[in-house]
């Protein structure tokens, strides 16, 4: 997917040149100040911090409070550095440990998501649900109206809003990111084939017609008012894209730590958000609700139907759960250890879909800072 970038890489460019900034750490306040070291001895039970809505003020923790390792900070910083990122963030319980930006990229320089966005998307059918506007179990046709496939009548009402966010809407993965009905045709009946398609963008028309506002509006009002994120949706060719600055990319990732609660308000139920990071159906173990999933035995990975053994990213934490876009985007997620990590840039090697080697040896420079 997003095998048309063109636009993307146009409109990146045209916004790093009108950011200016040196490579830098920044925290609190006015992004680009000096970092302020949290308090040694913090302790354990420390509770949950969520950043202000309306501020650029975030707390910071120190790595030594954390007792984790400087002397590894450098190598992890030079190999983001090498790898063509441009920005790097961790959170540990919702404070700052470490932000840092490469090559002029800024704390207010945005950046695209890719199919990392996708997990917005996710998000926000899930909103819709609990507000009563759709049922995901539904078919597709419940709100597109028929013929919004070339299918058979038939095929098409086989396929569920369930069915878009699990990637096994049974349609043709060959033809192309294109989601006019022309173009989307039957390979195999839903549920029965797991396949990374464009097509889970049609979820995003689903909550317009459901609700009968614009995407951005609901999702704007839903979801990106309420955790103080930013940034906008952009069409990209076939591709819905969202930008926005690390810093809005860090606050979704803090909501998913908290499945679904922003500081004691519940954003989309945890029930949906339970459903939406374990494995959704039987063919591909490491792939929930647009989100995917470490620690599994097995996993596919986009434009392939190959099972692969073993582990997503064996260097990551079993129960990790993660957003991944085209050119090494990353939001990971790891409940058991309390962390938010952040990865935007370019590719670190060669483009690629989604999952790349990047992963596994990024998380080997990770460890070596947290462990």
């Amino acid at each position: 997917m997003y095998s048309k970038i063109i636009f993307i890489f146009t409109l990146s460019l045209f916004l790093l040149n009108s950011c200016s900034g040196n490579d830098s750490t920044s925290t609190p306040g006015t992004p680009g100040t000096p970092q302020t070291p949290g308090t040694p001895g913090t302790p354990a039970t420390e509770t949950m911090y969520f950043p202000p809505i309306s501020s650029n003020d975030w707390e910071t923790k120190s790595l030594a409070s954390l007792n984790w390792n400087q002397a590894n900070v450098n190598d992890l910083l030079n190999y983001l550095e090498t790898k063509n990122s441009k920005s790097f963030i961790v959170l540990y319980n919702g404070r700052i440990v470490m932000e840092n930006y490469f090559g002029g990229h800024t704390a207010t320089t945005p950046w695209y998501w890719a199919s990392a966005g996708k997990t917005l998307t996710s998000t926000v059918t899930g909103i819709a649900e609990q507000e009563g506007y759709l049922n995901i179990n539904n078919k597709v046709s419940t709100y597109l109206g028929n013929g919004w496939t070339s299918e058979t009548l038939a095929k098409e009402n086989l396929i569920t809003c369930k069915n878009l966010l699990t990637m096994t809407s049974g349609l043709n993965d060959e033809l192309g990111d294109n989601v006019d009905p022309a173009n989307l045709q039957y390979k195999a009946d839903a549920g029965t084939r797991w396949a990374y398609h464009n097509v889970y963008v049609k979820l995003q028309n689903v909550v317009a017609q459901a609700t009968g506002k614009p995407w951005e509006t609901y999702f704007s009002t839903s979801l990106a008012n309420k955790i103080g994120l930013t940034g906008n949706w952009y069409q990209s060719g076939d591709n819905s894209v969202f930008w926005s600055n690390t810093r809005s990319m860090a606050r979704f990732g803090l909501l998913a730590l908290n499945k679904g609660n922003w500081n004691g308000s519940t954003i989309i139920n945890s029930t949906y958000f339970n459903a939406a990071t374990s494995t959704s159906q039987n063919i591909n173990l490491a792939y929930g609700y647009l989100w995917w999933l470490n620690g599994k035995s097995s996993f596919h990975v986009p434009q392939s139907q190959v099972q692969f053994p073993g582990k997503l990213i064996p260097n990551a934490p079993d129960d990790m759960f993660c957003a991944l876009g085209i050119n090494d985007q990353k939001i990971y997620i790891v409940p058991s250890k309390k962390l938010v990590i952040i990865r935007m840039g370019n590719a670190a090697d060669t483009t690629n879909n989604a999952l790349s080697d990047f992963d596994n040896t990024l998380w080997t420079k990770i460890n070596a800072v947290i462990n």
